[in-house]
């Protein structure tokens, strides 16, 4: 569903940000606005396959023509025809897509030459609300953790794509690619991701609001489509495109993610994360065990999952949280960023919160700072609150 389109408030246009990005104290947020949450259920007849490393590091990804050969050795001998088979998968560990019954699946399960089946899932955005405004360059949240330049760096955002000719954004239109069937166009006409895009790297101009890397390029990697339904697989897809093409210390922002575990989504972030890939995640927003949702509960050196706070340092009331799996916490609660069709927009969740990081990922890899500590942190260990300076 498509994040309900809620106009409660419009502001004035403040002042521009001058000097250092510091905390504004006065500046009070209050959690007006309902995030949106992720669901999902299982889809009938589809399945991603992990094959089994074979003796190889799984580090290192296996050709496609290998791996097309395993496939299809595989498929053969469980009596499978090969145009069940959707998609091949070799940087995501190696493996496929494909069409399969219930017994077919449960039949390669038990194959030696197989690490993982799992039945794919369809994941929808839930419904919340979002508050258009006239653009501020004071956005609390950069003021709170700082900013920089990403002028000539990338960022890969899988979401519900990027307003592709806002004003206040610079977007790779070459690599940014759909991954929603039967559509090309990486267009947002959800918002969620042009939301997180400036976040990120909303330009250092004179007008609109400034990101926390601004002048990053851009790429949007469209899984969720206009009502913010995609599905497990198309994840899977877009991650094993950053596969081919990012590079090892570039940076992935994932606002989205399941509310239960998804091992085969979990294995694919996690294998590139071992290949030097940086991933900011957002911990969710049922005010739950972030460990109960993926890929928020992958745990590697390179993948930031991210709690969100308020302006004054304290917890959301609706964000997941568990030292288990949260890493880091940054500001989530009524952050004004880029919108679809060339607007400004307020919105609230750890979606928001997970860009802030990604940001700083962008300008300082892991080598970033954290200032301060969340309060009223649920499990009673507070999160680190991510800062530049």
């Amino acid at each position: 569903m498509r994040i309900k389109d809620v106009i409660l408030l419009v502001v004035p246009v403040i002042t521009l940000l001058s000097g250092s990005c510091k905390k504004d104290s006065s500046n009070v947020q209050e959690e007006e606005c309902t995030p949106v949450r992720f669901a999902s259920a299982p889809l009938e007849d589809a399945y991603i396959v992990i094959l089994s490393d074979g003796g190889t590091s799984p580090r290192i990804a296996r050709s496609a023509g290998r791996v097309m050969t395993e496939t299809s050795t595989l498929l053969s001998r469980h009596h499978i025809p090969e145009r069940q088979l959707d998609m091949v998968l070799t940087n995501v560990g190696a493996g496929f897509i494909a069409r399969l019954t219930r017994a077919q699946a449960a039949e390669l399960k038990e194959d030696n030459q197989v690490k993982l089946v799992e039945q794919d899932r369809v994941i929808a955005l839930g419904e919340g609300c979002f508050t258009v405004v006239s653009p501020s360059r004071a956005q609390w949240g950069v003021k709170r953790i700082g900013a920089g330049d990403g002028t000539g760096k990338r960022v890969w955002i899988i979401d519900t794509g990027v307003d592709m000719d806002h004003p206040d954004l610079l977007v790779d239109k070459t690599l940014s690619k759909s991954f929603i069937t039967d559509e090309t166009s990486v267009e947002d006409n959800n918002g969620h991701g042009t939301h997180v895009a400036g976040i990120i790297g909303a330009l250092n101009n004179t007008t609109g609001v400034l990101g926390v890397a601004s002048g990053v390029s851009i790429i949007a990697l469209k899984a969720l489509d206009n009502t913010g339904e995609g599905n497990a697989s198309g994840l899977i897809r877009a991650l094993n495109y950053v596969g081919q093409n990012a590079k090892a210390g570039e940076v992935v922002n994932m606002s989205l993610g399941t509310d239960t575990i998804s091992n085969a989504l979990d294995n694919a972030v996690r294998t590139l994360a071992e290949r030097g890939i940086l991933f900011a995640i957002a911990a969710g927003n049922e005010g739950r065990s972030a460990n109960l949702s993926s890929p928020a509960r992958v745990n590697s050196p390179n993948v930031f999952t991210v709690s969100a706070i308020d302006s004054l340092g304290k917890f959301a009331s609706f964000s997941n949280f568990g030292n288990d799996a949260v890493d880091l916490a940054a500001p989530g609660v009524r952050i004004t960023s880029t919108f679809s069709e060339g607007r400004y927009a307020i919105l609230n969740g750890t979606s928001m919160a997970a860009p802030h990081v990604a940001g700083i990922l962008v300008l300082k890899g892991t080598r970033f700072n954290t200032s301060g500590t969340a309060s009223n942190d649920p499990d009673g260990i507070p999160d680190g609150i991510v800062s530049f300076y």
